[in-house]
């Protein structure tokens, strides 16, 4: 029988210390066996997901957040990088705070213009047609200024017809603008009427930002050189205004895994230092609180690769193991089935005994060998669980209650099934049934919802209806370890199971 440990023991017993060495040597061979992992071939999946739970942290003050960012972009290569992603951001969330930046700089666009006639046509080509009464975009600023400049400019359009047309008579029928010649009249305004490109109307027409979709890049670029280069404020508030409206999950998923290593770390100790953890993480209410925890108080103690290898096995334990069973990966597979095959059994004294050893250590130690005791738990599970009797034993001999999800019947700790009804049922079964399935199926959206990783394994398990069958066929459960409060199937025991494993213990050792 496989022994999970779910529970601290009443009292500790008597302890076989050659057993909990044996356990000790074998937790050390399982380390090896994820470090090599993570280093041949999985290193940047595994900084994925690091990053990934960092964009979960929640602590942060917004003024926080915007000092921690504003830190990563004063750090040397972070002006190729983090800061053109952000530009990228603003530009597409908040197009009108760089528009208001551009306003004030149009003569930026002489540049954008000059000798670029796709550009001066996807700006200036939006005159109104018959029936229409404004202009669009730069058709509108260039008959604007037009109009307010006759004296001096109107000789600078041309006009696709025999002649020209005269201020009077267009400014009755506006449709007649669509007889200009744009490009010829934009070319000439370019060489001949330089006020144009500082005037008002011109301002006006960019600072909703829709001219920076003609070309981002462009204009990324030259966002970056006014902030490095001309150190422009305006620039700088545009920033500073959008790191402390937008959610900090957004801005680390979308910067954070393009950083070197360097960076990344010095970006996490600087976190570090704007986390104040509450009593809800002590409880590990959520499923970053062993960080925001380790980051706070013992960043310094510790590397990017141990939390990288920390983080693979306390929350990505999943995903840790489809990594390992890779092809690439096949001597590790075999040392790890190796290390699964050959655990030893412990009493409860024996491994409460063990993790006492680990509590003897520093803080960023205990987690790693309570969490890599839970993975070695997951990848032992996942051996095990292959059909629904091999999930029934492990549940009896752990005194883990269950109900079979299609059958709603409660088996109690020594196997034994009792029926499960209530007054509710009684008196109304087929609407009992109908809330059961509406909230199992809103369970199961929000536990597939929590983690984007789970994306994948769904895809690979086909429809939802595929999924269904699967489930039908090989078992569903409600299980005591979270009060039967969402049905787990026979791919979701595993990790479930060490899930809960890990908590139990690491809210006993380490976060009391």
């Amino acid at each position: 029988m496989v022994q999970l440990f779910l529970q601290v023991p009443a009292d500790e017993g008597s302890v076989d210390t050659d057993a909990v060495r044996a356990r000790r040597s074998l937790l050390d061979k399982a380390e090896s066996v994820i470090k090599s992992v993570v280093r041949s071939g999985g290193r940047y999946e595994a900084r994925m997901w690091l990053c990934s739970t960092v964009s979960s942290i929640h602590l942060l003050d917004p003024r926080d957040q915007r000092d921690l960012f504003l830190d990563l972009l004063e750090m040397k290569d972070s002006r190729r990088d983090v800061a053109a992603r952000l530009l990228r951001m603003i530009f597409d969330k908040k197009p009108a705070k760089a528009g208001s930046v551009l306003a004030k700089n149009c003569h930026m666009l002489e540049k954008f213009f000059e000798g670029n006639p796709e550009r001066i046509l996807q700006w200036f080509s939006h005159f109104a047609a018959t029936g229409e009464s404004a202009h669009k975009k730069g058709a509108r600023a260039l008959a604007q200024f037009a109009f307010v400049n006759r004296d001096v400019c109107w000789e600078e359009l041309e006009w696709k017809g025999r002649h020209g047309q005269s201020p009077a008579v267009v400014a009755t029928k506006p449709h007649y603008f669509r007889d200009l010649d744009v490009l010829q009249t934009v070319e000439n305004f370019l060489e001949y009427v330089p006020d144009f490109w500082s005037s008002e109307e011109l301002a006006d027409s960019v600072k909703d930002g829709e001219i920076l979709q003609i070309d981002t890049e462009y204009f990324v670029d030259q966002f970056v050189y006014l902030m490095y280069e001309g150190n422009f404020k305006d620039v700088w508030q545009v920033v500073e205004d959008f790191l402390m409206e937008e959610q900090f999950s957004t801005l680390s998923q979308y910067i954070l895994i393009h950083l070197d290593e360097q960076r990344l770390l010095r970006f996490l100790k600087t976190l570090g230092k704007f986390i104040s953890p509450n009593a809800q993480c002590k409880k590990l209410a959520f499923p970053c609180c062993w960080l925001e925890v380790l980051l706070s108080a013992h960043i310094d103690q510790i590397s990017l690769d141990e939390l990288i290898l920390l983080n693979c096995v306390i929350v990505k334990g999943r995903q840790l193991w489809h990594l390992m069973n890779d092809e690439e990966h096949e001597e590790e597979r075999g040392r790890m089935d190796e290390v699964v095959r050959t655990m030893n059994d412990l009493t409860d004294a024996d491994h409460f005994a063990l993790i006492k050893d680990f509590m003897g250590t520093k803080f960023p130690d205990a987690l790693k060998w309570i969490g890599i005791l839970s993975w070695v738990t997951f990848c032992g599970l996942s051996k095990l669980c292959k059909s629904a009797d091999s999930c029934e034993s492990l549940f009896t001999g752990n005194s883990i209650e269950f109900r079979k999800a299609y059958d709603y019947s409660l088996v109690q700790k020594d196997g034994h099934s009792v029926p499960h009804t209530s007054d509710i049922d009684e008196k109304d079964p087929t609407r009992s049934s109908h809330k059961r399935r509406k909230r199992d199926k809103k369970r199961r959206r929000h536990r597939y919802d929590s983690d984007e990783d789970n994306v994948d394994e769904l895809l690979e398990l086909g429809t939802f209806t595929g999924k269904r069958a699967i489930e039908s066929q090989c078992g569903s459960w409600y299980l005591s370890t979270d009060d039967f409060s969402a049905p787990w199937d026979i791919a979701d025991i595993p990790d479930h199971i060490s899930t809960r494993y890990l908590r139990v213990w690491l809210k006993w050792a380490c976060f009391r």
